[in-house]
């Protein structure tokens, strides 16, 4: 088995756990690389069957990031605070990888998609992202007029202060903050929320991956930034197109025995529990 070692060394704990379970990753893997700051291409590599990502979900995002468009199936070790991707607890290492050379563990596959940032008469800027794109107000402060359009059609026109399309992995992230739903991680779906509208009738919609979403602002003085899994992808105006499109490639994640999807909603999001009543323990 080849392996990349990759995480978040900013974050306390990282180098250090890294530190103590590489000598029992080498005795049974090939390490082609250990990089805590995710700043290699890993182009340059030969093929891994899996990558090791110690830090939280913003380790995981950047991982994706950083393996472009050969993806390579990770497993998260959290240790950040959430940890809705990174969902084995360094404590839990040891069994994980010994489940993992039994073969004793599922890959799933998740949508990923490619934003296209596009301007008339300029070449066009191509992201690939995992969670979201966040169309936003920039400062000063106002409320953008935006249009959207699925597969060529124009299906909505407001005003807010952006809009979010998230695939199935970022629903539980600044989707889930801005009112959307919550969907199941392996769906082929996306889902168009609004943020502040500035009407009673725009409320999130669920909509196929099979089919193209193109954003603009109607204003011409408007400018917007385009944020893609959290980091400023670029600065728009009127001039510009938005497309988010389904990317020709997937992410992998694995998933070892003793953890589910809707089990870690209500570890972790408290989502489904019962409430807690007065008098109760």
């Amino acid at each position: 088995m080849r392996v990349f070692v990759l995480g978040n060394a900013s974050r306390p704990g990282v180098t250090a756990e890294v530190e103590r379970w590489l000598p029992l990753l080498k005795e049974s893997a090939e390490v082609l690389l250990v990089d805590l700051r995710q700043e290699r291409d890993l182009s340059a590599f030969p093929d891994a069957d899996l990558a090791f990502v110690f830090g939280g979900d913003g380790a995981i995002l950047r991982a994706a990031r950083q393996m472009g468009y050969r993806q390579v199936p990770v497993l998260g070790v959290n240790l950040g605070r959430l940890g809705f991707l990174a969902d084995v607890h360094p404590q839990d290492f040891r069994r994980s990888f010994e489940l993992i050379l039994q073969a004793n563990y599922r890959t799933t596959r998740h949508l990923m998609f490619e934003c296209v940032v596009a301007v008339d008469g300029q070449p066009a800027q191509t992201i690939l992202g995992l969670n979201e794109v966040v169309v936003h107000a920039v400062p000063p402060m106002r409320m953008l007029d935006l249009e959207l359009e699925i597969d060529g059609t124009v299906v909505s026109r407001f005003s807010g202060d952006g809009l979010i399309v998230s695939s199935p992995i970022g629903s539980t992230g600044h989707n889930l903050s801005a009112g959307g739903p919550i969907l199941e991680q392996e769906l082929s779906a996306f889902v168009v929320t609004p943020i502040c509208p500035h009407t009673l009738t725009f409320r999130p919609v669920v909509e196929s991956a099979e089919k193209s979403y193109t954003i603009r602002l109607h204003r011409t003085a408007e400018q917007a930034a385009v944020v893609v899994d959290g980091q400023t992808a670029a600065q728009v105006g009127a001039q510009h197109r938005i497309l988010i499109r389904k990317a020709p490639v997937a992410f992998r994640l694995v998933k070892v025995a003793g953890q589910t999807y809707y089990q870690t909603l209500r570890d972790k999001l408290r989502w489904g529990t019962t409430p807690s009543y007065r008098g109760e323990p």
